[in-house]
């Protein structure tokens, strides 16, 4: 059994323990998860949860999966305290959010400099395969003709007009 929950040598009892006010056995279910130098970490847990239902919960996993399981229940319990009407819900569509506003600045760049390159391509201007090392940087083939359709050019930017200016507000 693990003692990571208390001091070696002494009988320290674990957070959950101490908040509890019980004495803290040498098979207790919460020691090896929450030491007694976290005593932040069980309080949120107990709040969102209550102890008897932690108990039950660990009681009925495998020691294996234990960790697992309380790092989620820590995790939730802290988000819950922090936002108490969404919880964790509210971070992941926070998160989601910030990548959809992302993902559109990447379709802006990615558009931009089709735009530029079309430009270049219109105005005779041929813009050399070596001038970076990506491969999307070859707008030219090899019989100086764009390997790509004039259709590709974004609607409703017109070719003067920077598509950074089109960037969400956010």
């Amino acid at each position: 059994m693990k003692d990571s929950g208390r001091k070696q040598g002494a009988a320290s009892p674990c957070a959950a323990c101490k908040l509890l006010r019980r004495r803290c056995a040498q098979d207790c279910v919460f020691a090896p998860y929450f030491p007694a130098d976290e005593p932040q970490k069980f309080a949120n847990v107990h709040k969102v949860f209550g102890a008897s239902n932690v108990n039950k919960m660990l009681q009925e996993l495998p020691e294996r999966h234990r960790g697992d399981a309380v790092s989620s229940m820590v995790y939730e319990a802290n988000a819950r305290v922090r936002d108490p009407v969404y919880g964790c819900v509210g971070a992941i569509s926070s998160l989601q959010q910030q990548i959809d506003v992302l993902q559109t600045q990447l379709a802006i760049a990615q558009a931009e400099v089709v735009h530029l390159r079309v430009r270049h391509a219109a105005s005779g201007q041929a813009i050399s395969p070596t001038s970076s090392g990506s491969p999307s940087s070859k707008v030219m083939g090899s019989e100086s003709r764009p390997i790509f359709d004039m259709d590709m050019v974004v609607d409703q930017v017109s070719l003067g007009e920077s598509l950074w200016s089109c960037q969400l507000n956010g």
